[in-house]
C-alpha cells in the first residue's frame, strides 16, 4: 500500500471502510465528522475524500490515526437472497475479520450490515424510526461504545408497488408513500432519492446504501462519547 497523507482538520475524523457511494459517510458528516472513505472499487460519486484501496490491507497505524472507524463489509454472504438461493459462499464472509482488525486499532468503531449478519450486541435501525424517511430498510449496527436506537420500530406501511397482482396497486404515490429501494425497480430514481434522503446516487448505488439519517443518529452518539473522553 502506498503512503497516504492526511490533512489537518479541527473536526473529529472518521474512516469509512467499504464506503461504496457514501450514504453512511453523509450521515457522519452531518453529525460533525471529517470523513475519509476507502473502497476497493472506484466511487466517483463519493461526496468526500476517497481512497481506492483494499480496506483489509490498510496500514493499521494509519487507521488508528482516525478518532472513529466505520465499516460496512460486503453483505451479500448474509443476505436473505443468498440464503434463498444458497449462493452465499460466492461472496466473502468478512465480519469476524473486520471486527478483529478494528479492535486492534484501539479506536471506537461501528460495523454495519444486513439482518442475518453475525454482528454482536447490535442495535437495529429502521426507516420508521426517522421522520422524513420513506423506506423500511432494517440494518444492524455493532459498536464497542454504547449506542442506542432512537425508539422502537414503527408499524410497517404498505410500500408503493408496480405489481398489478397486489391489492394496493395503483393506490399509492411513490413521492408520498413508502417505497422499496432495491433491484426490483418498484419506484423511480427520483422517488428512491427522496425516500432515502440521498440526492447524488444512481439507482444501483441507492439499492446498496444506508440512509444518512441512520449514521447521523449513530454519529451524534459517537461524538458524545468522544467529548466524554
Amino acid at each position: 500500500m502506498t503512503e497516504i497523507t492526511r490533512k489537518k482538520t479541527d473536526k473529529p475524523t472518521l474512516l469509512d471502510l467499504f464506503c461504496c457511494a457514501g450514504g453512511a459517510a453523509m450521515g457522519y458528516h452531518m453529525a460533525g465528522f471529517e470523513v475519509v472513505g476507502v473502497d476497493v472499487m472506484p466511487q466517483p460519486n463519493y461526496p468526500f475524500r476517497f481512497i481506492q484501496d483494499d480496506a483489509m490491507g490498510l496500514d493499521r497505524e494509519w487507521m488508528a490515526s482516525f478518532e472513529v472507524i466505520h465499516a460496512s463489509p460486503p453483505c451479500q454472504h448474509y443476505s436473505v437472497l443468498a440464503k434463498r438461493t444458497r449462493c452465499g459462499d460466492d461472496w466473502p464472509d468478512l465480519v469476524a475479520a473486520v471486527r478483529e482488525m478494528l479492535k486492534a486499532t484501539g479506536r471506537p468503531y461501528v460495523i454495519e450490515n444486513v439482518v442475518g449478519a453475525p454482528l454482536r450486541d447490535y442495535i437495529v435501525l429502521c426507516g420508521t424510526m426517522f421522520e422524513g424517511l420513506r423506506v423500511i430498510r432494517h440494518r444492524l449496527f455493532e459498536s464497542n461504545v454504547p449506542i442506542a436506537p432512537p425508539g422502537p420500530c414503527g408499524p410497517h406501511p404498505l410500500c408503493h408497488t408496480l405489481d398489478k397482482r397486489k391489492n394496493h396497486y395503483g393506490k399509492t404515490d411513490e413521492m408520498v408513500d413508502f417505497v422499496q429501494v432495491n433491484g426490483g425497480g418498484n419506484c423511480s430514481v427520483k422517488a428512491a432519492r427522496d425516500a432515502m434522503g440521498i440526492d447524488w446516487m444512481t439507482k444501483g448505488q441507492l439499492n446498496e446504501a444506508i440512509p444518512p439519517a441512520y449514521t447521523k443518529h449513530v454519529g451524534l452518539q459517537l461524538m458524545e462519547h468522544l467529548r466524554d473522553g
